[in-house]
């Protein structure tokens, strides 16, 4: 009888231990792997800033991009009055300047006869 017992309780090891690896997995896949992919998307908005754009800090402060150096971004945030702060303070850009890349498309005009 104690053979019985000691026979079905073989498998039982090995169940914590898949139960600590899947939720590393569940872990892994529902808070790691996003938040990587939005300071990925964050460092790409940060090095892409240029004179111009319209950003938000994480302050919540509107300002227009007036110079930007290696680790610092100058805003213009009223007419004359301009601060610096460090590019991770940007939150978003609200709206890119015109660098010059234009995608629209030109439209011709044409005479309608009516």
């Amino acid at each position: 009888m104690l053979y019985a017992a000691e026979g079905g309780g073989g498998a039982g090891g090995l169940t914590p231990i898949l139960m600590i690896a899947l939720l590393f997995g569940v872990m892994y896949f529902m808070m790691i792997r996003p938040q990587q992919k939005r300071r990925k998307e964050a460092e790409a908005m940060q090095s892409a800033l240029g004179p111009g754009d319209e950003v938000v800090t994480i302050g919540g402060l509107y300002g227009t991009v007036t110079h930007v150096a290696d680790d610092t971004v100058l805003l213009e945030v009223a007419p004359g009055v301009q601060t610096r702060y460090a590019r991770p303070a940007i939150a978003r850009v609200v709206s890119q300047a015109d660098r010059g890349e234009s995608t629209e498309q030109v439209v011709e005009d044409v005479d309608v006869k009516e």
